[in-house]
């Protein structure tokens, strides 16, 4: 098998290939061009969200060249795929912002400089809205709209899904948008495969299926498996809600717990889908007599290091420890909240104070963790939903230490 597509079973991203053989094949004689497209429909993409991202860097280490395909276009309808109802439709501005931050992220994980390392492949930023936003509709459905068939789009799981819920006229169009997204990259820069997640089986096969039917090369399709988590939680989910890459989303801190903090059936299966880590490398820590701690910590510090820098996911490291090993120095990487000395004089009662520090949504939420002697003020346990916190909590730092739980801290400073 082709050395990259090799890479990528070997780490456990293939989910299903259209015809791994000739697509082998293919890559062993050239650098093949390829495409993962993202829609624009939040401004940030969380952690489950970027496993196609890895494997993108993975082929590109091993020459061949990705096209990042941000959806301006079909972001204004949005993916059907896997969602139970239809997305809210945003407006063009909102659009136009979000893909400009997802650009961004994918630059956390592939290289898109014009010095990449020598062997790597070229990887470009392209927006579909480039050829969808003009496009002529009736001119569309003759020539692109000829091509579908109603009957094979309705076999798809995606749809039939969706039709047991309600699907609209202009979701059932996506199909035909991101195909035709698929046969002008291989139009215009000679794109041969597609890749995705499982859930975008349908859609790529309906553009390898157009590019054939209008007399273009052979082209393939590659997808990835949907990563759950061993404990059933689905990937990139939390308690406080999803994980972003964007730090003002998910602070750096939050992000590099839920790494540290993954079951321990996953942590080997996550540090060969999540961070660059050599397999030879990988394998010393899956030992059973090696400490689990030591995998889970390096699996978040590689983690956070390529999502947020070096110095932040060191920051990060040295705040966990300092809370939960009692070594380290720093505090910098633990969350903060800033408040005023004028708050801080009337007093800021504990359970206002928690929802401020998101450890709960409300008061009556923060007021269950109290009572049920999950609260600490400074390393003090507090039972008395009515604490107030003012300036005589402050410690020797000018700051009030709270936690909730065995795992949320949080800094309240002084503006």
């Amino acid at each position: 098998m082709n050395k990259a597509l090799q890479v990528l079973y070997d780490r456990g991203f293939v989910n299903a290939c259209t015809d791994i053989d000739q697509l082998s094949d293919l890559m062993d004689s050239q650098a093949v061009t390829f495409y993962l497209g993202v829609d624009p429909s939040g401004s940030s993409m969380h952690v489950g969200h970027t496993v196609p991202v890895y494997a993108m860097r993975h082929l590109q280490e091993n020459g061949h060249n990705p096209i990042a395909l941000v959806g301006g276009g079909t972001g204004m309808i949005g993916d059907p795929s896997g969602k139970t109802e239809m997305r809210k439709l945003l407006s063009l501005e909102q659009i136009q912002a979000n893909a400009e931050a997802l650009k961004a992220q994918f630059a956390k994980i592939v290289d898109f400089s014009d010095n990449v390392p020598a062997g790597w492949g070229h990887a470009v930023l392209r927006n579909n809205a480039d050829w969808l936003a003009d496009l002529k509709y009736i001119p569309f459905l003759r020539d692109i709209g000829k091509y579908f068939s109603v009957n094979r789009m309705l076999t798809f799981e995606g749809t039939k899904q969706r039709l047991e819920r309600g699907l609209s006229f202009i979701e059932f169009n996506y199909q035909l948008l991101q195909s035709y997204d698929f046969y002008m990259l291989n139009k215009n820069e000679g794109c041969r495969l597609q890749i995705g997640g499982a859930d975008q089986w349908g859609n790529i096969v309906a553009g390898i299926d157009l590019i054939n039917r209008t007399g273009g090369p052979q082209c393939f399709g590659l997808t990835f498996n949907l990563i759950m988590r061993a404990d059933g939680k689905k990937m990139g989910k939390s308690e406080k809600g999803a994980i972003f890459l964007d730090k003002n989303l998910c602070s750096v801190y939050d992000f590099y717990q839920y790494w540290r903090n993954v079951p321990d059936a996953d942590v080997i299966k996550f540090m060969k889908l999540f961070t660059f880590m050599s397999l030879d490398e990988i394998a010393e820590y899956d030992d059973p007599a090696r400490n689990i701690n030591e995998a889970k910590e390096r699996l978040a510090f590689e983690q956070t290091k390529i999502i947020h820098g070096e110095e932040e996911a060191e920051k990060a490291r040295q705040a966990a420890r300092a809370l939960f090993a009692g070594a380290g120095t720093g505090r910098e990487g633990i969350p903060t909240v800033e408040i005023s000395q004028d708050e801080l004089n009337e007093g800021i009662g504990l359970l206002s104070a928690f929802v401020l520090a998101s450890f709960c949504k409300s008061n009556s939420e923060a007021r269950t963790i109290v009572m049920q002697g999950g609260a600490e003020v400074n390393g003090e346990k507090v039972t008395d939903v009515k604490r107030r916190l003012t300036a005589d909590d402050l410690d020797d730092k000018g700051e009030i230490m709270l936690k909730a739980g065995k795992k949320k801290f949080c800094r309240l400073i002084v503006k």
